[in-house]
């Protein structure tokens, strides 16, 4: 029997046609799979109004003004004779706007929190590989005074902003001599707040005569061949660096800085070279407030750094730097309403940086 080649391929054809219009014609639209998404998820933006920034401002201060936890540190004579009453909040965005309430000018000793600057630094001399080979970004996992860190790493300090890593970075800012040294690192300080910082000598008097341990880092650096000044000489200027007086309004504008890509807002000087800021805020993250970064950041999400003076300042990068100052601090040496403060602030705004 011969076929009708012609004919069989029109009916081909034709049952092709037939079945796609029944599916078209079936029950209901076919479901997506794979990569496309069936039905789109709507991501609700916070408005960062002034209304909305002072009102949860107010709130924060409001909730945690009388929050009695934690002590003052006190193996530091001149830190446990500070008001713990003091109690201080302001946030300042990249454009220069300042929103604050409490004890606002009120000075603490800014004490670690100086790390960040000295290491900002170095960084803008040397530049972010040295900072991650000579010094290192990671955490310790051990106490932020620790002799033990340096030895477990093979003379490593692991980061900038444990003491050892600090001191390293003291020893690296390029000079002559200590005065020079101690010159560059204050007025770098004074470049990120926007103004002229006091140095308070009472709290230097009180630490300069007990640093004994600070010296001996210094040493154990030096015999790794880690140090880029004599060890004493670095571990003198670090403790001054750490004596200087900052209040909420200044760490405001400081951690501002960082959060407008290292151009102070309130000068327009830029402290800091843009590609460096990041590398700075993931140290901050990593290694910011002690023994507790971690669960910090697992609550906020925002690069932060504290001092036991009671001092902490968090960076929301290209939306604002905040500022507070209480001195009573939890066991690992970080504010309590300071801590408290920022996060309720970060997760009211709706401006946790790992949620955006």
């Amino acid at each position: 029997m011969k076929l009708n080649v012609k004919l069989l391929r029109k009916g081909i054809m034709g049952l092709s046609i037939a079945c796609a219009s029944l599916i078209m014609l079936g029950t209901g639209p076919v479901e997506a799979k794979g990569p496309v998404p069936a039905v789109k998820t709507e991501v609700k933006q916070t408005s960062l109004t002034e209304a909305r920034i002072n009102a949860v401002l107010k709130e924060a201060y409001e909730k945690f003004k009388n929050d009695q936890g934690g002590k003052n540190a006190d193996y530091i004579k001149a830190l446990a004779e500070v008001d713990s009453k003091i109690f201080g909040i302001t946030l300042v965005t990249p454009n220069g706007k300042v929103y604050e309430i409490g004890d606002t000018k009120a000075e603490v000793s800014i004490q670690s929190i100086s790390k960040v600057f000295t290491a900002a630094k170095v960084m803008q001399e040397k530049g972010a590989k040295f900072m991650q080979e000579k010094i290192g970004v990671n955490a310790t996992g051990l106490p932020f005074n620790s002799i033990m860190a340096i030895e477990l790493h093979k003379g490593s300090a692991s980061n900038p902003f444990v003491n050892a890593g600090a001191i390293q970075s003291t020893s690296w800012v390029k000079a002559k001599d200590s005065k020079e040294r101690w010159a560059k690192i204050k007025q770098n300080m004074d470049d990120f707040a926007g103004k002229k910082l006091n140095f308070n000598k009472a709290v230097y008097d009180s630490e300069v005569n007990d640093n004994k341990r600070n010296q001996a880092i210094s040493k154990l650096l030096d015999a790794y061949g880690r140090m880029g000044s004599d060890p004493l000489e670095a571990t003198t200027v670090y403790t001054k660096q750490c004596s200087v007086n900052i209040s909420s309004h200044d760490l405001g504008v400081m951690a501002a800085t960082l959060a407008n890509h290292g151009v102070n807002p309130e000068t327009g000087k830029k402290v800091l070279d843009k590609p460096l800021v990041p590398k700075l805020l993931a140290i901050m993250a990593t290694a910011g407030l002690y023994d507790n970064a971690g669960d910090w950041l697992y609550l906020a999400g925002a690069p932060a750094k504290s001092g036991v003076g009671g001092g902490i300042l968090a960076v929301v990068p290209g939306k604002m730097g905040i500022g507070v100052v209480s001195p009573p601090l939890d066991p690992y040496g970080n504010s309590v309403r300071g801590q408290k403060a920022a996060a309720y602030i970060i997760d009211k705004l709706g401006i946790n940086p790992l949620a955006q």
